[in-house]
């Protein structure tokens, strides 16, 4: 595989007190997504040349990269997403964004809210805003909730696994670590080691071409990619109920409530 240079400006050091202080107000409001986008930035150093470098090592990711589609522009029109066949991906994506009230544009503008380099016209910026982007494509081919703290955490130690970076790995470990102290169980935590072992398991999705992949039967998509039942976590929703699930979660669910977030 080929080895980039860093990204242009940067020192390659990681800002740990920087992580540290966003994981702690992670953990006192699982809602408060700015914190994650801290957390990436001062822990991921190094992570979008390593995935750049792997997808235009790929066989078609060299023109996914000379297509740079900015995958949020796409996924906010509501005509593109309403124009999926029943049973693929991206109907499964469009139910998703129905039922949850989450937008690819509301991501995008969590992910705006500190400085940083994510906008550049580069194409590590733009290999990130792809990862970004297609976070809750994932939660949909995972089948890990994204209004709950367990199917986030889970899906956050699947994306370590998947691309690497620190701040994955911190968020996933804290989370799973404090929920066995709050449920007095370690289901929690089993399913969240499950996700990164699915995670390692499957086909690398960020290799993949999204607009192919959305028209895609869903069945068919997660056969193909190695995307397996997550057993752990399905046992852990059933036996931890909907309160201990969400233990992060500062909002209640209901008419009117703000679906929460531990990762973007």
């Amino acid at each position: 595989m080929a080895v980039l240079p860093p990204f242009p400006g940067t020192t390659g050091r990681r800002d740990w007190r920087t992580a540290f202080d966003a994981i702690r107000k992670l953990l006192a409001n699982g809602d408060d997504t700015t914190q994650v986008f801290r957390i990436m930035r001062a822990l991921n150093v190094g992570n979008a040349p390593m995935n750049y470098a792997r997808l235009i090592a790929t066989g078609q990711g060299g023109r996914i990269a000379y297509d740079r589609v900015e995958l949020a522009q796409r996924f906010s029109d509501p005509a593109f997403v309403a124009g999926f066949a029943p049973g693929t991906v991206g109907a499964a994506y469009r139910h998703f964004l129905e039922t949850t009230g989450y937008s690819a544009d509301g991501l995008v503008a969590v992910s705006r809210v500190e400085p940083s380099v994510d906008d550049l016209a580069h194409p590590y910026a733009w290999f990130g805003r792809r990862v970004r982007d297609t976070h809750d494509i994932w939660h949909v081919l995972t089948g890990y909730q994204a209004d709950e703290s367990m199917g986030e955490a889970s899906l956050v130690a699947f994306s370590y696994a998947q691309v690497g970076g620190l701040g994955w790995a911190l968020i996933g470990t804290a989370a799973a670590l404090k929920s066995i102290r709050v449920t007095g169980s370690t289901l929690f935590a089993k399913a969240v080691w499950e996700g990164y072992r699915n995670g390692r398991k499957a086909r690398w999705i960020s290799g993949e071409d999204y607009l192919t992949l959305l028209n895609e039967p869903l069945d068919v998509a997660r056969a193909r990619l190695g995307i397996v039942t997550p057993v752990a976590y399905l046992r852990a929703q059933r036996e931890l109920g909907p309160a201990l699930a969400s233990y992060l979660s500062t909002q209640k669910t209901g008419a009117g409530a703000v679906p929460e977030r531990i990762a973007a």
